[in-house]
């Protein structure tokens, strides 16, 4: 699988886990010099309280695309250390 935006594999793995209908990449598999930090954050009632990343790709900024969990809930243990995406970022196989 990889993420794509902007022309540009932001992430590739052979290891995802599909959750609610999006890929959970490994966090490690993102390429990081494209990230930039984000203060955003949001709420899910089951998964818990999500971090977000924007990107940063030839000049062109994509914000707060990326998501992820750094304390899941216990029943979403299965995205623990792993990434989402939204916002015009292709995951495709």
């Amino acid at each position: 699988m990889k993420a794509i935006w902007n022309n540009t594999i932001i992430a590739e793995t052979t290891d995802t886990v599909e959750v609610e209908g999006n890929h959970y990449f490994p966090k490690d598999s993102l390429k990081k010099e494209f990230l930039i930090e984000s203060k955003f954050s949001t709420h899910c009632p089951w998964k818990g309280d999500a971090s977000y990343f924007s990107i940063k790709v030839n000049g062109e900024t994509n914000t707060d695309c990326i998501w992820y969990y750094p304390n899941p809930k216990e029943k979403a243990q299965m995205v623990k250390d792993r990434v989402a995406f939204w916002g015009g970022v292709k995951v495709v196989d």
